[in-house]
Formats: structure tokens, C-alpha cells, sequence
């Protein structure tokens, strides 16, 4: 490279943007709407109840359903439900020993243990795992998703470096002025959210450290349950010890850890059950604290005593907790969820600008573009414009395809990469300008059907659910229409901005 630094940083901002530019849209897009997981996934079952016990009490209703139905387990997860879940949802570990039988995922009612019958998603957890494993098979996706991380936090320093005038520019947005108002929406998205997008793209990567680079742990210890149960306090995997003894009431020992920390707990582990060396562990929630890995307390199944606890996690451990707790923001109220939703949704206009600024900078009047400069323009169309139609589809068969059909949760998440793979090959057959009007069109529309089809297929449809005070199913909603509104106006204003010469400044910053 020659020239200055700043024209150096600017070419090095504009490549890396480019060549992860697609992935990060998509991640920035689903990563975005995984603030409202638990929500989600609320919306998807329509069938669930909502009920409103203590923990405690859905902790000993778990159980003992569990002692009915899984006696000889080796080991049960209990999540227990929150404000955000309204339910509890169970896991067995069978013994190998005994006779197979059906098992998985169990929702039960909190208040009384019954199993509740609701159709099979995935939910918002979806677009959480797809946010960082986009879709691939482990770890494959999750290098990729780090090295476009990478590229994210190289593009954020090249790009301040590059923009001598970061501040001034935050405040210019000048509307129907071809390039410059790419540049403009581009600069005002990016600086809008600095600190946000620096924070998010850091924590984002140092969350799956280990994975990158497992080489100190693997020096220090055997396995990797040896390192958690020095770093984590987890009691010794011991085995049972084959004398039968009931196990204590749960409820009691949720509320005595509850106590001990002055907040909720989110998770009971139950090993051995029935057995004298049984452990029950309680997490606390990570709500409690900036620290998303939660403290824990084993008690002994037999007898209630305490065996450990999670010790003082050090600075290391402290610091990894806290970033993994930034990055997922489960310490977040409704209030803050949603300002780091409005982020986040920054975050994903400042890609997809990028990139739609990329091809604006090099078209010339006159000129008949390159195959490079094609080429950028339809992937562009693809993904800015096909993956929000996509997402509308995954809302959408989630509503349209029957209830007992067998595996539907997999037909959903097929539906979404149908219906995005079929977009962005239709809008081959379009011309670029009338293929991203047309693309946010079809966005727009399939949005807006959310709602409507929700009303036409479930008894809790936005008027219903407003009468109701059910702010999770009626927010569903709104935020449905807000979405159509605002593709409508971007498939308006699409294909019609003038192009008008640029001034050298911006030629600079964008001229990569």
C-alpha cells in the first residue's frame, strides 16, 4: 500500500468490511433479534400457558414429576421459569442400563408439574445459534463467525482512523444525494453506535476464546471438566453408590441458595437421583449480575447439606464472565433490552450501508460495470433484502404449518433458507434497481402477514392480546408491523436516489 495513513486505513476499512461484510449482516441481523429469545420462542408456542409461581415451587413440581416418569435417570436438568419463559423445561440423562424409552425436551406447567403439550420450534434460540454458528457444523461455523469477527474489530479501528471528521459527521445525513447519502447513513450508523458496536464485535470474539485458542488449558489440565470444576467449584463427577435413598425436597434448597445470594436461581442439576451419593447443584440467574456465569451451590441429595460452592471466581474468571454478560445481555431490563435492540439494529444498517457504498463508489456514469462490481450488487440484493424475508417466512411457518407434524421444527428453519435461497435467486432475473425495490417490497408484505396470520390461526392475536395486557404477544406484534413499515419506506425510496459527483473527502474515504 502507498499514500498516507489515512488512505491506507481506508482501503484496509473498505476491503475487510467487504469480504465479511455479508456474514456480519447476517450476524449483526439474528444476533440482534436473539435480545428477545426467550419472547421469541413465547410467540412460537402459543399454546403455553403463563403462570406466575416462585421458583422454589416449580423446582419441587418438576421433581416430582421427574421421580414418576425417570426414577433411574443418571442425571435431570430443571430450568426453571422466569419472568421471560413462564415455564419449566427438563432434561434426562437416562442410564444405559435401563430400557429405552422417549426422551428430550419436557415443558411442564411450574405450578404443577404436568407435561404441557405445545407445537415443536426452535424459537428464538434459532437465531441465537445461527448468530454464531450461522448454520454450519460444529466448529466450523463458530471459526467463521470469529474470523468475520476479526475483520469486524480491524474494520472498526481502520474506520475511525480513516474518518478524521468522526464527530462532525455524526451529524450529517443529507437525503437524495446518491453516494454521499450511502456515506452519510453509513457514517452516522457507525458513529451513532461506536462504543456499542467496539463492545459488542470484542466481547463477541473473547466469548469463544477458548475455542480459538485451547492450548492453556489443554497444557494445565487432562479434560476440560477438570479445569471446570477448579475454575467453576463443581463437585467431583462421582459415581453412585448403589445404596437406594430418597432425596430431599428440592423447593427448600432453591430457597436457602435464593438466600444465600439475594437473587433467583435459573437452573437445578440433579445426579444420581434416589441414590445415597446424589447432588443437587443450583445456578443462580444471570440476571443477578454483570457476570453471566452465575454462581452455584451442591448439596447433597440425601441429606441437604452443603458439599460446595462456587468459590471466588478471580480476576481472570471474573473478567470472562463479564464479557460473555455484555455480549448476551441477560442482566437487562425491558428498557435496556430494547435500547441495545435499537443497537444492534444500527449495527446491521451500518454493514448493509457499507456494503450497498462499496458498489455506489465504483459505478461510473456511462460506464458498464465489471463483473467484480455485479457480482457485489447481487450479493448485496441477497442478503440485505433476502434475509429479512427469510426470517418473516421462519414467523410464518411457524404459524402455517400443522401442530402435530412431525419434525416441524426443522420444516421452519427450512422455510427460512428456502424462502431466502429463493429470493435471492429470483432477483437474478430483475434488474438491480427494481430487484432491491421489489426485494423490500416482499419484505414488507411478508411482515405485515406475521400479525395477520397470527390473528387468523391463534386465539391470541394483537386485539386480544392488547385487551388481555399479554405485552409479549401484542409487542410481538407492533414490532412486526414496525419492521413492514419501515422495508415499505426502504423499498420507496429504493432505486430512486440520484447520483450526483462526490466531493474528494468522501472520494477518500470510500475509494478503496
Amino acid at each position: 500500500m502507498t499514500g498516507s495513513l489515512r488512505q491506507n486505513m481506508a482501503w484496509i476499512h473498505g476491503w475487510l468490511g467487504l469480504l465479511a461484510g455479508w456474514i456480519l449482516f447476517a450476524m449483526f441481523l439474528t444476533g440482534t433479534a436473539s435480545y428477545f429469545r426467550p419472547e421469541i420462542t413465547r410467540w412460537m408456542q402459543p399454546e403455553l400457558p403463563v403462570r406466575s409461581v416462585t421458583t422454589a415451587q416449580a423446582a419441587t413440581a418438576a421433581v416430582a414429576h421427574l421421580q414418576t416418569v425417570g426414577a433411574d435417570d443418571v442425571q435431570w436438568y430443571i430450568y426453571l421459569p422466569d419472568d421471560r419463559t413462564g415455564i419449566t423445561r427438563v432434561f434426562e440423562q437416562p442410564n444405559p442400563k435401563a430400557p429405552p424409552r422417549p426422551r428430550g425436551e419436557l415443558q411442564l406447567d411450574p405450578r404443577t408439574g404436568d407435561p404441557i403439550a405445545a407445537r415443536d420450534t426452535r424459537g428464538g434460540e434459532h437465531f441465537y445459534r445461527f448468530h454464531f454458528q450461522l448454520q454450519l457444523p460444529y466448529p466450523w461455523g463458530r471459526w467463521l463467525a470469529g474470523l468475520c469477527g476479526l475483520f469486524m474489530l480491524g474494520a472498526i479501528i481502520s474506520g475511525v482512523v480513516t474518518h478524521k471528521r468522526i464527530f462532525a459527521d455524526f451529524f450529517t445525513l443529507r437525503w437524495n444525494k446518491g453516494q454521499r447519502s450511502w456515506l452519510d447513513a453509513h457514517n452516522v450508523s457507525a458513529v451513532l453506535a461506536l462504543p456499542y458496536h467496539a463492545v459488542i464485535t470484542y466481547t463477541g470474539l473473547i466469548t469463544l476464546v477458548v475455542m480459538y485458542m485451547p492450548w492453556p488449558i489443554a497444557t494445565n489440565y487432562a479434560k476440560p471438566l477438570d479445569f471446570a470444576q477448579a475454575a467453576y467449584g463443581l463437585p467431583a463427577d462421582a459415581e453412585a453408590s448403589g445404596t437406594p435413598a430418597p432425596l430431599v425436597p428440592v423447593g427448600p434448597l432453591v430457597a436457602a441458595a435464593e438466600w444465600r445470594w439475594g437473587a433467583t436461581a435459573t437452573r437445578v442439576v440433579i445426579r444420581h437421583p434416589g441414590d445415597r451419593a446424589a447432588t443437587v447443584t443450583v445456578a443462580r440467574h444471570p440476571s443477578a449480575s454483570l457476570d453471566a456465569r452465575g454462581a452455584s451451590i451442591t448439596y447433597a441429595g440425601a441429606t441437604g447439606q452443603v458439599i460446595t460452592q462456587s468459590p471466588d471466581p478471580g480476576s481472570a474468571l471474573a473478567t470472562a464472565g463479564v464479557m460473555l454478560g455484555l455480549h448476551i445481555a441477560q442482566f437487562a431490563g425491558p428498557a435496556l433490552r430494547w435500547t441495545l435492540f435499537l443497537l444492534g439494529a444500527t449495527g446491521a444498517a451500518m454493514v448493509g450501508t457499507g456494503l450497498l457504498l462499496w458498489t455506489t463508489a465504483r459505478r461510473r456514469p456511462g460506464v458498464a460495470p465489471f463483473f467484480g462490481l455485479r457480482l457485489v450488487e447481487r450479493l448485496n440484493i441477497a442478503v440485505v433484502a433476502g434475509l429479512p424475508i427469510g426470517m418473516a417466512a421462519f414467523f410464518l411457518a411457524n404459524r402455517l404449518i400443522p401442530v402435530d407434524l412431525a419434525g416441524r421444527a426443522d420444516l421452519e428453519v427450512q422455510a427460512m433458507f428456502w424462502t431466502w435461497g429463493g429470493a435471492a435467486l429470483l432477483q437474478l432475473l430483475r434488474p438491480a434497481r427494481r430487484a432491491w425495490a421489489e426485494g423490500f417490497a416482499v419484505g414488507a408484505l411478508a411482515f405485515a402477514a406475521v400479525p395477520v396470520v397470527n390473528l387468523l390461526t391463534t386465539a391470541r392475536g394483537l386485539p386480544r392480546s392488547l385487551a388481555a395486557g399479554d405485552w409479549t404477544f401484542a409487542g410481538f406484534d407492533i414490532a412486526m408491523l414496525a419492521i413492514a413499515l419501515l422495508l415499505g419506506i426502504a423499498a420507496r425510496r429504493a432505486g430512486r436516489t440520484p447520483r450526483l459527483p462526490v466531493s474528494r473527502r468522501s472520494k477518500v474515504l470510500v475509494d478503496a
